[in-house]
């Protein structure tokens, strides 16, 4: 071999060894740098707590029309004195006050609370605002995110951008109604909000306050009797103009024309039903996704880090809002509830995780923050935008992440009713759910509506409220009502995504709620609520949706939508369940309930004698529920930024292989 070619392998061989290296290091993350850490939960070392310690003030704004809202301002300081340096700040447009009394009478704000001073201190300014008609603020609520209330919003972003200690990039924070107003003010067009955070927000109005045409009066009245509480007989902390509370007493005397949410939500029947003397159709005109054209065009710079939760009450609406925003953006759905905790949503799961749930999210807010308003590149937008937790997958392989919602590789597996019995719960039917469907041309399940059946006193709807979250053995449930049981499971089954209900059913009434629950039967015959949906038999029609609803069943629930069912005739009720990812484990069984009423959280109608429907399972009227499900091989499947890692990895390899197998051979011939 002559001198020019033993170059050409020395320099092929150590190309080679230098990609092999690189490819590692990238891929296992061989040469970490342990003072920089950004990864879903986990932030350090790309930017610092330098300050510990902060000045609250507290002052009105006055917005376009002349009302005063009241804003507690919160500043990192030093020596007791706030920083003259500009700052990014983050803020909240809260609906249930800026700041309250502690038991000894001390005022603590929003932005007092241990995550946000947390974020305080990496160099933030936090700010809250009481929303108009409610607080220390000023101004009358007239129906629920209204239009005056989203000027609001626009107004105080312009506002906080002109301060001096301002830099003129803000973002927001909070969840449920805080959440909402997040998306709200992000259609406004602002220039100076660029990053926002909502979690556990509300996409559709209507399907909020009457799921399925059904109306969930047991939560609205219980809210509407707390902001009413809360608007007129709690005290409120005054600014600090007002030391005496003269201008707070006055603030509260206006919210007694407050309009709460039972008054327009209860004549609310249908989706298009107008407020009565307000020539306003609530459930269109009031719903945040109204908003929805403003955020993609002028609000599309803003970008949009979405939270949900599998047992929220707004699962559905945290993907809506992904597929539907064109936003940068990221969406993280973890395996809490609404109310989850005051700290960063540090909360134990349901038993059968088999593990005490504890995820950072404070981290991931710094992480947005610090890319977004500080121009920080720690790596987020690179990651996929879509993370998600598996319910009972080990705690080591339960986070997954993905590109596209619903999950591409998901296989839709279908399981059909069938006559029992199963033996796994004395229920009126206790039917079985196999992947077959029947083959007799007649057959069905008589159920006599029993109008006590109830998913608890504690669910995902009650949490909604901050009443807890504790779903029992459902089994209790489905013994009053229809049930279809799989046999045990022979290996574990991951169902991720929205499983959907097909329901052939007939009855002696005109009309009827069809309740449905996805549950997981242990070994000891303990049925695990995993997730539900429901639908009014007389609002079946399906229609075309006004916004992305990636191919799941819309009902519009328009008036003129509104069809009764033929006395004895089998009608089919299609609907979609809250989505969810959870791994159902061998031996384990998959159970569907389905019942007529659901006592303690939603308003269904009862006569008198209750009515009987039939659950028609056969060749011809085949009820069934379709699971989103994921191969055992989708999820052993690299992920492609891996799998273009690993591609490297063999060819450089190769090419390092036969090079040096080339030069062993040259030397011997010589």
């Amino acid at each position: 071999m002559n001198q020019s070619c033993k170059k050409c392998v020395q320099f092929i061989l150590i190309f080679c060894f230098c990609c092999f290296l690189v490819s590692i290091g990238s891929g296992t993350g061989a040469f970490p740098q342990e003072e920089k850490v950004s990864e879903l939960g986990k932030y350090k070392g790309y930017s610092k707590p330098i300050y510990d310690e902060w000045v609250r003030l507290s002052q009105y704004v006055t917005v376009r029309d002349g009302t005063r809202l009241a804003v507690d301002i919160c500043r990192p300081a030093k020596n007791g004195i706030p920083v003259s340096e500009p700052l990014p700040l983050i803020w909240t447009h809260s609906r249930y006050h800026r700041a309250h009394y502690t038991e000894e009478g001390k005022i603590r704000s929003v932005v007092d609370s241990h995550g946000m001073q947390r974020i305080l201190k990496h160099g933030y300014i936090i700010a809250a605002v009481d929303v108009r008609g409610g607080g220390a603020s000023f101004g009358i609520r007239r129906g629920i995110f209204t239009p005056e209330e989203a000027q609001d919003s626009y107004d105080i972003n312009e506002w906080f951008a002109k301060q001096p200690w301002c830099d003129g990039n803000i973002g927001m924070f909070g969840g449920s109604y805080l959440g909402i107003t997040q998306y709200i003010a992000a259609g406004m067009g602002s220039p100076h909000l660029k990053a926002i955070v909502p979690a556990v927000a509300m996409f559709d109005l209507y399907s909020f306050s009457h799921p399925g045409g059904v109306y969930q009066d047991d939560f609205i009245r219980d809210w509407s009797g707390l902001v009413k509480q809360m608007d007129i007989d709690i005290p409120t902390p005054p600014v600090d103009e007002d030391p005496q509370s003269v201008l707070a007493k006055e603030a509260i005397e206006l919210h007694k024309a407050n309009v709460f949410p039972y008054e327009y939500t209860t004549p609310g029947a249908y989706r298009d039903t107008i407020f009565p003397g307000k020539h306003i159709k609530p459930s269109l005109e009031w719903s945040p996704n109204f908003y929805l054209k403003g955020i993609n065009t002028k609000g599309s710079h803003v970008a949009v880090y979405t939270v949900g939760g599998w047992y929220d009450i707004y699962p559905r609406d945290a993907m809506a809002w992904f597929n539907n925003l064109k936003n940068p953006q990221k969406v993280i759905i973890l395996p809490g509830s609404h109310s989850g905790t005051s700290d960063g949503w540090k909360k134990t799961t349901r038993s059968l995780i088999g593990f005490d749930f504890k995820f950072d999210l404070i981290a991931e807010h710094l992480r947005w923050y610090d890319y977004w308003l500080k121009g920080i590149d720690n790596g987020i937008m690179d990651e996929q935008p879509i993370s998600y937790f598996i319910m009972g997958a080990p705690e080591d392989n339960a986070w997954r992440t993905a590109r596209k919602w619903p999950l591409p590789e998901v296989e839709k597996m279908h399981f059909y009713f069938h006559v029992g019995p199963s033996g796994s719960v004395n229920s009126t039917n206790d039917g079985l759910l196999k992947k077959i469907s029947a083959e007799s041309t007649s057959g069905g399940d008589t159920y006599q509506v029993d109008y006590t059946t109830t998913s608890g006193k504690t669910t995902r709807w009650t949490d909604g409220r901050g009443m807890g979250f504790e779903y029992g053995d459902m089994s209790a449930n489905d013994k009053k009502a229809l049930t279809y049981t799989t046999a045990p499971l022979e290996e574990d089954l991951e169902v991720t995504g929205h499983p959907v209900v097909s329901l052939w059913v007939s009855s002696t009434a005109r009309d009827g709620d069809f309740f449905v629950y996805l549950e997981e039967v242990d070994t000891e015959e303990y049925s695990h609520y995993i997730t539900e949906g429901v639908l009014r038999a007389s609002h079946r029609k399906l229609s075309e949706p006004p916004f992305k609803y990636t191919g799941l069943p819309y009902h519009r629930s328009f008036e003129e939508d509104i069809e009764f069912m033929p006395e004895g005739e089998p009608v089919q009720l299609i609907f979609d369940l809250h989505p969810t990812s959870n791994i159902f484990n061998a031996r384990n069984r998959i159970r569907i309930t389905v019942s007529c009423a659901d006592q303690n959280n939603f308003e269904t109608p009862e006569l008198s004698p209750p009515p009987i429907i039939t659950m028609h399972r056969n060749s011809t009227y085949a009820s069934s529920v379709t699971l989103p499900v994921i191969s055992s091989e989708a999820i052993a499947a690299p992920e492609p930024g891996n799998l273009l890692i690993i591609i490297v990895i063999v060819i450089v390899l190769t090419v390092a292989v036969v090079s040096f197998s080339w030069y062993v051979k040259s030397r011997a011939k010589k």
